[in-house]
């Protein structure tokens, strides 16, 4: 029998579903019609006790949203202006007809509050920045003076070690130990500590790598590379470097950088997780190797090594005659020697040491040309392909200048 209706109104829509209020995991039936006059969905929960029913939840048609991937036999709805709740349809008249008059159900869901999104990150950013460049550095600053002395030599040796296996990709980075070169080292160590009576603690080492470089860590570290041994052409050369970074040492500059490396990689581990454990600590392996101090520090561990070589009767200028052989055979400040050539400008730095090496001044041999040549080969028969991370592109910038363009 077909039924045809006469007048002017099409029939009132009704079906059934269930709603979830967002509130508890528990669905409850429901009866649902449309305002024609209004456009909306009008959901009437069903009370489920002794009390009222509650009022009608009211959707615009217009901000009604569909979840996407269900199965044909369901539809689950929710409003754009009510996210939690959900309308889940099984009845195929009600999935017809709210398909039919919600037309912007497969549509993607407006983005409320936008600009005060915006701002929430950009202040977080904000935020983050000024604790890793404000508050991170001064609580270093403060813990390096009580750090004590077992903890910094910890924190010293750790680092070392990561050093070592992050610049050897097969395994740990040697550490030279030839007798005749680790005593030469020790002349240059006794003469600078004993001319200035340092007390501290130190812990002298020579890294086999061809990198032309020098640093110091926590803990009384001082670190050289084979690759700046072997660039020196005098043992004075040599011990201008130990002097300076003796001056860092003395200070206690590596342990406040290892402080704000390890603060900052604290912080970003934090607040995004550890999806690069690997790279943070390539990263403070980077930090500690090139050290890169403020300007005001570098200025005193200069000064500082002015006065240790004076005191050791050895020249200031040595180290401006290492420098400038060093950017005349690169052509470039800061390839080779960044640790170096940052702070202040490189030839600001060769200026001072001369200025600082008094005119006329005869100084005294630090060593013998034998004991210098058993230093320079302190880490025995010179491989420059056994220790290379890099692999055959190793960038020319890590190579001691009289090896760069070898074929």
């Amino acid at each position: 029998m077909t039924v045809i209706r006469v007048g002017t109104e099409a029939p009132r829509f009704e079906g059934v579903g269930l709603f979830y209020d967002g509130d508890t995991p528990v669905p409850r039936p429901a009866r649902i019609d449309i305002d024609d006059e209004t456009d909306t969905l009008r959901i009437h929960v069903l009370p489920t006790g002794d009390g009222p029913p509650p009022g009608p939840v009211l959707w615009p048609l217009a901000s009604l949203r569909a979840l996407p991937d269900r199965p044909v036999s369901e539809l689950i709805v929710w409003s754009n202006d009510d996210p939690l709740p959900r309308l889940r349809l099984t009845g195929e008249a009600e999935r017809r007809i709210l398909t039919a008059r919600a037309l912007n159900l497969r549509n993607r869901p407006k983005m409320r509050g936008r600009g005060r999104l915006l701002g929430l990150a950009v202040g977080a950013v904000a935020s983050v920045a000024v604790m890793i460049t404000v508050l991170v550095p001064f609580l270093a600053d403060s813990l390096a003076g009580y750090l004590p002395p077992e903890g910094e030599e910890a924190l010293g040796s750790a680092t070392f070690e990561q050093i070592r296996s992050a610049l050897d990709d097969k395994s740990f980075l040697d550490v030279c130990d030839d007798p005749e070169g680790l005593a030469a080292l020790e002349t240059i160590e006794v003469r600078l500590t004993e001319a200035i009576g340092f007390e501290g603690d130190l812990t002298v080492s020579v890294l086999d790598h061809r990198m032309v470089n020098a640093f110091a860590l926590p803990g009384g570290y001082i670190v050289f590379f084979r690759g700046l041994i072997e660039e020196a052409e005098s043992a004075e050369e040599v011990a201008a470097v130990f002097a300076h970074e003796l001056g860092h040492v003395d200070a206690r500059d590596p342990t406040r950088i290892a402080l704000r490396s390890a603060g900052s990689i604290g912080l970003l581990g934090l607040l995004f997780g550890d999806f690069a454990g690997g790279a943070m600590v390539l990263w403070l392996t980077e930090q500690m190797i090139r050290a890169d101090y403020t300007r005001d520090a570098e200025a005193a561990a200069d000064a500082y090594a002015h006065m240790a070589l004076l005191a050791a009767d050895l020249p200031p200028s040595a180290i401006a005659t290492f420098f400038e052989r060093l950017v005349e055979q690169t052509g470039e400040e800061g390839t080779i020697l960044a640790h170096f050539t940052s702070h202040p400008e490189m030839g600001d730095r060769i200026e001072a040491s001369r200025a600082a090496t008094p005119e006329g001044r005869a100084f005294a041999s630090l060593m013998t040309d034998e004991e210098f040549a058993a230093l320079q080969a302190i880490c025995g028969e010179d491989d420059t392909d056994r220790y290379n991370p890099f692999g055959s592109d190793a960038p020319e910038d890590l190579l001691p200048p009289s090896r760069q363009n070898e074929p």
